[in-house]
């Protein structure tokens, strides 16, 4: 895993657009089917908009009709990390990046197999790269 990263908020605040700073550093969610990625279909790698850490792939994202983009696995669970969140007088699981701490979203028991997961993440919390083509 990558070594973590810590900035002040103000470093932050530079490097992202206030919805991604009010998403990852705050806590935020974005409102449903928003998003840039809640119906997007390219093939690549969904990374960290914070830290580039490369989090999801597209071929674990499907429509979940929640209005946020959906995965039911992570591309590597050692980017992943969870912590109780018991806001909005329920508990839920919240998914961080590993990384740099960044929210993203949050994990639901709910989802496809093969895991029954649905990590449904904010669309602001994510940038995604491209699969290149093959020659």
């Amino acid at each position: 895993m990558e070594p973590k990263i810590q900035k002040s908020k103000d470093e932050w605040r530079q490097q992202l657009t206030p919805e991604q700073f009010h998403v990852t550093r705050e806590h935020g969610t974005e409102q449903a089917f928003t998003g840039a990625y809640h119906d997007f279909k390219g093939e690549g790698v969904y990374e960290c908009v914070c830290c580039r850490t490369p989090l999801f792939d597209s071929s674990a994202k499907y429509n979940s009709g929640t209005g946020w983009p959906s995965f039911w696995s992570p591309l590597n669970p050692e980017n992943i990390a969870f912590k109780e969140d018991l806001s909005l007088f329920s508990r839920r699981t919240e998914v961080l990046c590993a990384v740099c701490e960044a929210h993203l979203g949050h994990v639901f028991p709910d989802g496809p197999p093969p895991t029954g997961e649905r990590y449904c993440m904010n669309s602001a919390a994510l940038n995604f790269k491209e699969r290149a083509a093959e020659a």
